[in-house]
């Protein structure tokens, strides 16, 4: 093995409620976790250089939202809008997805979509606070 080489020594399959995409869609959350992180550090910088009412930097709740919730499905390996769905995809394909037939299975995957949708909500709700109380 060369210096720098992966790995992978466990077959990636769907788990309900544990796991419904693979490192192509993993790839593409943690992307949408870096573009919400960028776009809420560039607001809350020009709300703090514009001098902006704190009321209105409560805005940056929803990129910091949008990019936590990224970066925790990445590293959940689960998608929260297929959870919701009923769908998984472990193809190397964005977005072709297979169903989820088990009703208990999919029921599994909403209570996981659920949570992961309401830590997102609670940090970006972290993020807009402290945007809102600190200003440099």
């Amino acid at each position: 093995m060369h210096k720098g080489e992966r790995v992978v020594t466990a077959k990636q399959e769907y788990v309900p409620g544990v796991c419904n995409i693979g490192p192509v869609e993993i790839r593409r959350r943690m992307q949408s976790g870096w573009v919400g992180l960028g776009v809420t550090i560039l607001l809350w910088a020009a709300f703090v250089i514009f001098r902006v009412p704190a009321l209105w930097r409560l805005l940056v709740f929803f990129p910091a939202m949008t990019g936590a919730a990224g970066f925790l499905q990445a590293g959940l390996h689960f998608c929260a809008a297929f959870g919701m769905r009923g769908v998984f995809n472990f193809a190397s394909e964005v977005g072709k997805t297979d169903t989820v037939e088990q009703a208990e299975f999919r029921l599994k995957d909403r209570r996981k979509a659920r949570l992961i949708a309401l830590y997102g909500a609670l940090i970006g709700a972290a993020a807009a606070v402290a945007a809102f109380f600190l200003v440099i």
